[in-house]
C-alpha cells in the first residue's frame, strides 16, 4: 500500500488554514466517536472532522474538501444502523458533522410549524414545541441522541408512523448544501404547493448522497394531552394483528402507537434494567404495547377502557394493564426501549429491519423463524416491532460465548436466510433504517435496471464527482466513470 501519511497530513494543514483550527479536528482521539459506530462493531478513522456552525461554514467546507480531492461523509448524531455516516475510505474520507448547528430558528404555534437546524437533537426539539403547546411526532428510543438531519437523510420511523407517517410525512422544507456548494433554498412551511416538481424529496432518505441537509421545516399538531398506555397479552401474534384492524377501526387515527413484543421481551428487558417492573407475566405467547392519543374534548381514558372492554369480553386479550399514571406509561415504554439494550448486551447480533405487508406479517415471522431454527438451531430469533406499519425487527442472536469470528459467520447466514424469506414475500430489507454501507450489496442484488438507472443518472446530474458520501446506498463508481 502506498504511504499516504504525508499527503494526509498536508490535507489536515490546508483543511484548518481555510477553514480555521476551530471547525476542524485532526487528532485521532478527538475524531474517534465520529468514525465508530453507535453500537461499537465498526470502527473506522478518517483525515479529519469537520465541525461547521452554519450553512455558509458547510458550503466552505465542501468547496475546501472539492479542492483537495477529499470526499465528504456527512453525520448527524451517529445514531444509525446501517454505517450510512461512518467513513470506508479513511485516508480519502472526512466526516462533517452537524451537531454544532443547533438552533431553533423559529415555532410558530399559529402556523404549526417549526424551522430547526440539522443539528438539533431531536428529544431537545420536541420538548421545546412541547413548550408553546405544540407537537413533533417523530418519537425513536434513540431520540435523546439522535439528530433532525439525520432523522431526515434517513427518512426514520419509530413508533408512531401508524398514525403521522414517516419523517417524509412532517417534512415541510429543506435547506440543503449541494456538492458544488451552492444551497438549495426550499425553507418552506406551505402545506400546498404544486409549482413543478417536490425537489425536497430527493434528499429525504438519500442518506446525505446527493446534499447536505443543514435546516429543515417540520410540521408540528396540537399537544396530546390525554393518552392512554395499555400492555396486553394475547394468544398469538394472528390475534395481535386481529386486534390492531379492530383497534383501527374502534379508535380510528386516535391510536398513535401499536407495538408487538414476544415473551422474551420481559427477559431481555430485566437483563438491561433489573429493577424494571413487569406488571404482566411473561408466560403468554404474545403482547401488545397500545398507545391512543388525543388534545381537547376528546375523552381518551374512556375510549380506551371501553375497547378493552369488548376485545377482552370477546376472549380477543387475554390479560392487560393500562397506565394511570405518566410514570406508569413510561415504565410500560421501558420494556420495549429494555429488550433492545438486553439484545445489545448479548453480544454481536443480527439487527434487521424488515418490511412486509400487513395481511402477511404474522406468516412471516413464523416462516422466517423457522427457516432460522432450521440452519442455526443454536440461535435465538427475537421478533418485535410496529404492527401498524408491517415493519418487523427479527434480530438473531448467537448463542452465549461465542467468539467474534463464530458470531461473524452466524451472523451473515442469518442474514441470508431471512433474507430468502423477505424475498418469497415480496418485503423490504429497511423498513426505517436506511441502506447505508451495511446494506448496500443486499439492496444493489435487489435493484431491476431500471431503477438502478435512475439512481445513477440523479447521482450524476447533482454530485458527478461523488463528493458525498461515496459507497453510501450503492457504489456508482464504475456507473459514473
Amino acid at each position: 500500500m502506498t504511504d499516504l501519511s504525508g499527503s494526509i497530513a498536508e490535507q489536515r494543514l490546508s483543511l484548518c488554514a481555510i477553514l480555521g483550527e476551530d471547525l476542524v479536528l485532526t487528532n485521532s482521539a478527538d475524531m474517534l466517536q465520529y468514525c465508530r459506530d453507535w453500537h461499537g462493531d465498526v470502527t473506522s478513522a478518517a483525515v479529519a472532522v469537520i465541525r461547521p456552525r452554519s450553512t455558509e461554514d458547510v458550503q466552505a467546507a465542501v468547496k475546501a474538501c472539492r479542492d483537495l480531492g477529499l470526499k465528504i461523509v456527512p453525520q448527524g448524531g451517529n445514531t444509525g444502523l446501517v454505517l450510512g455516516g461512518i467513513p470506508d475510505e479513511p485516508e480519502r474520507q472526512v466526516v462533517l458533522s452537524l451537531e454544532r448547528m443547533n438552533r431553533i430558528r423559529n415555532i410558530d404555534s399559529d402556523d404549526f410549524s417549526a424551522v430547526v437546524e440539522a443539528g438539533c437533537v431531536l428529544a431537545e426539539l420536541k420538548d421545546a414545541i412541547a413548550e408553546k403547546g405544540m407537537f413533533f411526532p417523530l418519537a425513536l428510543g434513540a431520540q435523546g441522541s439522535c439528530r433532525i438531519g439525520g432523522n431526515v437523510s434517513t427518512n426514520a420511523g419509530g413508533i408512531n408512523v401508524l398514525r403521522y407517517g414517516m419523517t417524509r410525512e412532517l417534512v415541510l422544507g429543506l435547506e440543503v448544501v449541494l456538492p458544488d456548494g451552492s444551497v438549495f433554498d426550499g425553507l418552506s412551511t406551505l402545506r400546498k404547493d404544486n409549482r413543478g416538481l417536490d425537489l425536497k424529496q430527493l434528499f429525504i432518505g438519500a442518506e446525505g448522497t446527493l446534499g447536505i441537509i443543514t435546516a429543515v421545516s417540520v410540521k408540528l399538531t396540537p399537544y396530546p394531552d390525554n393518552v392512554a398506555t395499555a400492555l396486553l397479552a394475547l394468544n398469538s401474534l394472528d390475534d395481535a394483528i386481529t386486534l390492531y384492524r379492530r383497534a383501527r377501526r374502534d379508535c380510528c387515527d386516535l391510536m398513535s402507537a401499536f407495538e408487538f413484543m414476544p415473551p422474551l421481551a420481559f427477559t431481555l428487558a430485566r437483563e438491561a434494567m433489573p429493577d424494571l417492573p413487569i406488571p404482566l407475566s411473561g408466560d403468554y405467547p404474545a403482547y401488545v404495547l397500545m398507545e391512543i392519543s388525543g388534545s381537547g374534548l376528546v375523552d381518551i381514558d374512556d375510549l380506551m377502557h371501553r375497547f378493552l372492554e369488548g376485545v377482552m369480553g370477546d376472549e380477543l386479550v387475554v390479560d392487560g394493564t393500562i397506565a394511570t399514571s405518566q410514570a406508569q406509561a413510561r415504565n410500560l415504554w421501558l420494556i420495549r426501549e429494555g429488550m433492545n439494550e438486553g439484545q445489545a448486551k448479548r453480544g454481536a447480533h443480527m439487527r434487521t429491519d424488515i418490511s412486509v405487508s400487513l395481511s402477511q406479517l404474522a406468516a412471516f415471522v413464523v416462516d422466517a423463524e423457522a427457516a432460522v431454527a432450521q440452519a442455526l438451531p443454536d440461535c435465538i430469533s427475537v421478533s418485535y416491532g410496529h404492527v401498524g406499519d408491517g415493519n418487523v425487527h427479527l434480530n438473531v442472536l448467537p448463542p452465549d460465548g461465542s467468539t467474534i469470528e463464530e458470531r461473524h459467520e452466524k451472523i451473515y447466514k442469518a442474514k441470508k436466510v431471512v433474507n430468502v424469506v423477505v424475498d418469497k414475500y415480496n418485503g423490504s430489507i429497511s423498513a426505517e433504517h436506511g441502506i447505508g454501507r451495511l446494506k448496500r450489496d443486499d439492496f444493489e442484488e435487489r435493484l431491476s435496471d431500471t431503477k438502478r438507472s435512475l439512481l445513477v443518472a440523479i447521482k450524476k446530474a447533482i454530485d458527478p464527482e461523488l463528493l458525498l458520501n461515496p459507497h453510501c446506498q450503492i457504489d456508482l463508481g464504475a456507473d459514473i466513470r
